[in-house]
Parts: structure tokens; C-alpha cells; sequence
């Protein structure tokens, strides 16, 4: 008993015969400015004021420990330098780093930030020192009342898990669902790449969940190719579900999405320039054209048929030869001014030459050109202009044609009648 009272004389003279040796604490002035919080978020005793000053750069930790010895982080080891006019001032809302309760388990989600459970709790303000030299400050806290129900986040899933913002009309969007179990929550998803940028997704207009309550929330993700921004580079990212309550408890679900041939199509007609065969056709006769599609993009440019070379008979048109419109694909088109259609003949943007085959799909890669030729035989005049223009266009059918890709050279075309 001698022992433990010479131990602690010179724990309380030591400060004493340092300071009276010029050497200031290392901290002083440490406060809470309540001794009872009740964190609910209604606006009344949710938050005290913790102020300490410090006289040289350590690192500073606040936690706080139960009855039964659990400590709980509020800040962990963060460097701070000297107080130098005014001591340092930190609000505490109760939350502190995530922790589990004795028998819990979340497999959908993992516990970032959680409050305090209600209950007495010693804090202590500690400062370490590069030397080893440690001070601390303690004293007791009661939580009350507190607002303890997680934002508990279920079943993220992510639809397709490899897809391509490529708008070739495949794979172009992910999905991605959640289910939050707590109003009054803000939800946010984004990717997040190795190097720590995030890429953040919109919540869908037709999500069934209104904002900030619980329910299913439903996430449209293009990766920007919509609005003309290049998307992410190719890789898998990790997919993070945030939800955040208004006390500030904060839980995170995750998961991945690869993106696989991501970037924006930029095919255009080579040089804006057509070859056409004639300004001036008998009936039964052919307008033959010869163009180059140049793909100068990121992304390869998915097509369909009919082949090149293919002619088609004045009154057909891509539909007659069973060569429907597909989402996301490009033809080279040709339009006259009579026709009853828009741009009714279409060919595929190349050859097996030049094109790739991939999962069933034909594509023209980055980088690479490709020669285009057809023919329109005309069995009439078709309608009272005549001669009429006709001329070519790159389209990327169900998204665009662009202004580049659209009315290019024109050509004054002469039906002769014989």
C-alpha cells in the first residue's frame, strides 16, 4: 500500500517539478461543455462542445469507455499542432466509430459510424507526444435517449455486372437496387476506383422509394456516355451504398462492376466525302456510291446488315430485307429528297474484312476504316422532283444522327425517263 501511495505522489509531483523547470503541460483546458447528451436529432441536448488546448504537436485521441471496460473512438491518434491564440474546439454528437453489440452480425452491411447505446461512460482526451510523453484528461458522460436504430442497408445488387457504356445498345446501363430500413436517410451510391476517386451514380426518377424513407431505391447508372461524357476507364470498381441518418450514424454495403469496352462512338464519314457513280440515272439503272467510315474512337461501333454491296430496289428498304432497326447500331445510310422514309437504305458500316466479331455482334474497332459501297436501282421517278438531291449519313440508330454524320454531300440526282 506504501508502494501504490510513493507511485502516486510522484505521478501528481512530476507535472509539478517540470512545470516549475519552465516546461509547460503538453494539455491543458480540456472541457466537455455538458455532462449528458440525448443524440435523437430533435434539436434539444444533442451536442456538447469539447475544447483542450495543446502547448507542442501531438497526436490527439478522445474516447470513451462503459462499465464494462468497451472503449469507443470518437478520434483516433490525429495529428494536431499547437494551439496558438485560441484552444481547439470539437462538437461530439454522440457517434463514434462503428462497433457491434454483443451478438450482432450484418452480412449486407458494414458499421461505419454508430452512437453511443445509452449509459454512463468515462471520456478521456489523450495526447501522445513523437517522445512517447503522454498526458490525458478524463471525466463522465451519460447518453440518453439516444436515437440507436442503424440505417440498416439489404440486398445490393448490381445488374449487369460487366456491362459497356459504349450505346451500342448492349449492356449500356447497370442497375443497381438497395433496400434502406430507416426514414429520414440519405442514400448516396458511387464507384470508387483504386486510386480513390469516386464516380457517383443517380437515383432513378422511377425508383419506389421516396427520398429519405425506407424502401427499395433503384439506381440507373450510364457511366455518363448519355450526356457525351467518356466514361470511366475499363476495369472493376467497387460499388458503394452509403446511407447516412440525421444523428450521423453511417453504415456501407458494397459490391463490384466491371466496365468492359467503355468510351464514346465517333465514327463520321471520312472526310464528309462520297463517290457517287452518276448525277443521272435511267429508269432501271443503278446510283452506286462509295464512302469510308472511319472509327477515331475509344470504343468499337457495333453494325448490323445488309452487307455492303448490297442493291436495293428503289421501293425496298432496310426493313423489306428484314435488316430492322437496332438500338445502338451504325449503318450508312442514303436519302433522296422523294423518298417516303428517312434515310430508307442502310448498310453495315463494313465488311468481315474490317469488322470483329463479339458474343454474336459485329463491330468496327477503334482506330480502323472501312470501305462502304451500295447501290439503289430506280424503277420510277419516285414523286414530282426531279432531279432531287440525294445523300449519304452515318446512323446510330434509336440515338442519333449527328450533324456531321447527317446530309452529306449531296449529289443533284436526274431520273431520266425513257
Amino acid at each position: 500500500m506504501q508502494n501504490r501511495y510513493l507511485l502516486l505522489a510522484l505521478i501528481i509531483v512530476l507535472p509539478l517539478m517540470l512545470t516549475a523547470c519552465g516546461e509547460q503541460p503538453l494539455l491543458s483546458g480540456v472541457s466537455f461543455d455538458r455532462d449528458l447528451i440525448t443524440p435523437n436529432a430533435d434539436g434539444h441536448t444533442d451536442v456538447l462542445k469539447i475544447t483542450y488546448n495543446l502547448n507542442r504537436s501531438a497526436e490527439v485521441s478522445i474516447f470513451f469507455e462503459d462499465d464494462d471496460g468497451n472503449r469507443f473512438a470518437f478520434r483516433d491518434r490525429a495529428y494536431r499542432g499547437p494551439s496558438v491564440q485560441q484552444p481547439y474546439e470539437v462538437l461530439f454528437s454522440g457517434v463514434v466509430d462503428g462497433y457491434l453489440l454483443p451478438g450482432e452480425s450484418y452480412d449486407d452491411f458494414d458499421v461505419k459510424r454508430r452512437v453511443l447505446q445509452d449509459g454512463e461512460y468515462v471520456w478521456t482526451v489523450e495526447a501522445n507526444e513523437k517522445t512517447g510523453h503522454t498526458e490525458q484528461v478524463t471525466g463522465t458522460l451519460t447518453i440518453a435517449d439516444a436515437d440507436t436504430a442503424l440505417p440498416e442497408l439489404r440486398n445490393l445488387t448490381v445488374s449487369p455486372s460487366v456491362f459497356t457504356p459504349n450505346r451500342d445498345g448492349i449492356n449500356d446501363r447497370a442497375r443497381i437496387n438497395v433496400y434502406l430500413s430507416k426514414a429520414d436517410t440519405t442514400l448516396s451510391v458511387y464507384l470508387l476506383d483504386q486510386g480513390g476517386t469516386r464516380y457517383p451514380v443517380e437515383r432513378d426518377a422511377q425508383t419506389l422509394a421516396r427520398a429519405g424513407q425506407p424502401g427499395v431505391y433503384a439506381f440507373d447508372y450510364d457511366a455518363g456516355v448519355d450526356d457525351g461524357v467518356r466514361p470511366p476507364p475499363d476495369g472493376t470498381y467497387a460499388v458503394y451504398a452509403e446511407a447516412r441518418d440525421r444523428v450521423g450514424q453511417l453504415v456501407v454495403a458494397t459490391t463490384t462492376l466491371t466496365i468492359r469496352d467503355g468510351g464514346l462512338p465517333m465514327g463520321y464519314i471520312f472526310q464528309g466525302e462520297v463517290d457517287w457513280s452518276s448525277t443521272s440515272v435511267v429508269i432501271g439503272e443503278t446510283l452506286v456510291f462509295t464512302l469510308t467510315v472511319e472509327n477515331d474512337g475509344s470504343a468499337p461501333i457495333r453494325t448490323s446488315g445488309p452487307a455492303p454491296g448490297t442493291v436495293y430496289e428503289s421501293d425496298q428498304n432496310y426493313a423489306t430485307l428484314g435488316e430492322y432497326i437496332q438500338s445502338g447500331v451504325f449503318r450508312v445510310g442514303i436519302h433522296c429528297e422523294n423518298a417516303t422514309s428517312n434515310y430508307p437504305w442502310r448498310w453495315a458500316v463494313g465488311d468481315d474484312t474490317v469488322l470483329v466479331e463479339r458474343d454474336g455482334q459485329r463491330y468496327l474497332p477503334p482506330d480502323t476504316r472501312a470501305v462502304v459501297t451500295g447501290s439503289i436501282r430506280f424503277g420510277d421517278v419516285m414523286g414530282a422532283r426531279n432531279p432531287q438531291y440525294c445523300w449519304a449519313g452515318l446512323i446510330h440508330e434509336d440515338v442519333e444522327i449527328s450533324p456531321l454524320n447527317d446530309r452529306v454531300d449531296p449529289v443533284s440526282l436526274f431520273i431520266q425517263v425513257p
